[in-house]
């Protein structure tokens, strides 16, 4: 596809200071400087990001977030194929990681247009590099669901994850999704909540998740990213009847049936299914047994 100067142009991502805009990289001056299109998803904190460089845009700007992305990207796809070099940019890290980009990237690379990018500062990275975690293997899962039958499923989904875990989260929000995480990945397991990372207040509160939960239940505010260990290798001599059911009837209250959720508990723990089935119904049988006695003593 060829537009108006005989060759298609160039999608620039750039990656944008999550806090101190002295972290911003030395070519994001030059391309916000010589783009022919800025996108960004704030154009008024795009200023006041260029007000901070030094930098006066000569290019057209444009503004590119989640309400209007699927409208727009067709317009810059146009200026793309036109020859033109636009340059995207969010409010903090880079394009299309828990940001908008993702759609134009695609539709980029379907016309077969150059896609490059401006490295630069990510919270997912520095999180994880702060967090004292391993970091190996790790993997990112974004904003977790805002509703909590929706976020206990999202959790369970990941119970099994050995790799370190990345999420974002909104700060009032914080401790309701550290307790579900408590519940679900069970009280003990280690986390970093990193908080205005590379800000004046930047903060890494490290402990276990039943920890940072009281911790958080006091009142965070800032921008947040949670780091949690992943899953140990359980087997037979790890999990004792009394956590089997636990992880059971966690699933169970997140809607799993009860014989799907003692199939995937099993599979967690390296267990035969009916090792989880007898601790189920034992504990189901001892609950009748105490509720009997009690009716009997009164």
């Amino acid at each position: 596809m060829t537009g108006t100067t005989g060759t298609t142009g160039t999608l620039v991502l750039a990656g944008t200071p999550i806090g101190d805009v002295a972290d911003a990289p030395p070519r994001l001056a030059a391309e916000l400087a010589t783009a022919d299109v800025v996108a960004a998803e704030d154009t008024r904190r795009l200023r006041r990001l260029t007000q901070a460089l030094g930098v006066q845009t000569t290019g057209r700007v444009v503004s590119y977030f989640e309400g209007n992305e699927s409208a727009r990207t067709p317009e810059l796809v146009e200026a793309l194929e036109d020859g033109k070099r636009v340059l995207l940019v969010t409010d903090a890290g880079m394009p299309s990681v828990s940001d908008p980009g993702y759609r134009l990237v695609a539709a980029a690379v379907e016309k077969d247009i150059r896609v490059t990018a401006v490295p630069g500062p990510s919270a997912v990275l520095t999180a994880l590099a702060l967090s004292g975690l391993p970091v190996d293997r790790f993997c990112f899962e974004g904003f977790l669901p805002r509703k909590a039958g929706e976020r206990l499923g999202k959790l369970r989904e990941v119970a099994a994850e050995k790799r370190t875990m990345v999420f974002f989260e909104a700060p009032h929000r914080l401790d309701d999704t550290l307790a579900a995480m408590a519940e679900v990945f069970g009280a003990e397991r280690r986390a970093a909540v990193c908080r205005e990372l590379t800000k004046t207040y930047e903060e890494v509160k490290r402990g276990p998740l039943k920890t940072l939960a009281a911790w958080a239940a006091e009142g965070v505010r800032g921008e947040i990213t949670v780091v949690v260990e992943g899953a140990p290798d359980a087997g037979p001599q790890d999990l004792d009847p009394a956590e089997l059911v636990r992880r059971v009837q966690v699933r169970e209250e997140a809607g799993e049936r009860r014989k799907e959720a003692i199939a995937a508990v099993a599979a967690e723990a390296g267990l035969p299914k009916r090792d989880v089935f007898d601790a189920v119904v034992a504990a189901k049988n001892a609950a009748r047994t105490g509720s009997a006695e009690g009716k009997g003593l009164s």
